[in-house]
């Protein structure tokens, strides 16, 4: 078929290499407008759009899919099918009626759970041990189109959210090939999603990423895994931001064994390692990124800022 693959982010690039290696024909990329990035705000193309370019594979980048140029050009393409991967904008239906068998999105959850833009830190956040990834016809709705394949995938007790979506993004780049290969040979149809079992996944924005002292250790636990690696878990210490990489919560055994039990934000700081409060057991710190320094391990950290065992973050 000829497809025109709309992405944006590096998460994409596993399924246009994919496409790129199997029998179909990539005519064209969309993709978000170039962007700024780096301390100079340089505009800087999108990962897709480097790699289409790297490749001489042309690349639309409208600042909305419903612009009339793009419209025009998309159609003289003549689109069999457009596969999606984290493109990031949404798609009019005016749009999603040129392709000769739509748009199909490839989306990191089993629909209809995690319907939105941040499933896999959704699915870590809330604790699932099982998550996956769905092929489906795009529709106006958010996520709710007909499913035509999906995949399985265990969630790590300590995967962080960028591990998982690394793992999801080869699998789920394999499924979406399959499907195309199956809407090609004709060979495969799309499921109406289940009404039963319906959840979102709105963006983790940077508030959500506050780690929330108070609450249970493995609470603290998932949030922070969840955030990482973006937007970032923080916490304040002293006044300042400090970002935190994924934590460890102690097992009620080693508490009852001899461990501090600190209040919840109440450091405790050792040799070798530094223990913080939760509302439930104390977690031990892992990387921590003060303001202008490198991410560091909790204990070197605490030596080079002199911390003191009873500070506390929050």
């Amino acid at each position: 078929m000829r497809l025109v693959f709309a992405g944006t982010p590096s998460v994409a690039l596993p399924s246009l290499d994919a496409i790129a290696a199997s029998g179909h024909e990539l005519v064209a990329v969309v993709s978000r407008p170039d962007a700024p990035a780096g301390r100079g705000r340089q505009l800087v193309p999108s990962p897709v759009s480097a790699w289409a370019a790297e490749r001489g594979i042309p690349v639309l980048t409208p600042a909305k899919p419903r612009d009339p140029e793009f419209l025009e050009r998309l159609r003289a393409l003549e689109p069999d099918c457009a596969p999606v991967v984290a493109y990031g904008a949404l798609v009019p239906r005016v749009a999603l009626d040129i392709p000769r068998f739509g748009w199909v999105n490839l989306h990191f959850s089993l629909l209809p759970a995690w319907r939105g833009a941040a499933p896999v830190q959704h699915a870590v956040l809330h604790g699932d041990e099982i998550t996956g990834a769905s092929v489906f016809l795009l529709e106006e709705g958010l996520d709710t189109g007909p499913v035509f394949g999906t995949l399985t995938e265990p969630v790590g007790p300590r995967d962080t959210s960028g591990e998982l979506l690394e793992r999801l993004s080869h699998t789920g780049a394999e499924l979406l090939v399959r499907v195309l290969d199956g809407i090609a040979s004709g060979e495969i149809s799309a499921v109406p999603q289940p009404h039963e079992g319906i959840t979102t996944a709105p963006k983790v924005t940077v508030e959500d990423a506050e780690v929330r002292w108070a609450d249970p250790a493995f609470a603290v636990d998932r949030r922070i895994r969840a955030c990482t690696p973006a937007p970032g878990a923080w916490t304040t210490f002293r006044g300042e931001r400090l970002k935190l990489g994924p934590v460890t919560p102690l097992t009620a055994a080693t508490v009852i064994g001899g461990s501090p039990t600190p209040e919840p934000g109440e450091l405790v700081v050792e040799r070798n390692r530094v223990l913080v409060g939760t509302g439930t057991v104390p977690a031990v710190l892992g990387q921590v990124t003060a303001p202008g320094k490198k991410a560091m391990p909790a204990d070197a950290w605490a030596r080079g800022a002199r911390v003191e065992s009873g500070e506390r973050v929050s």
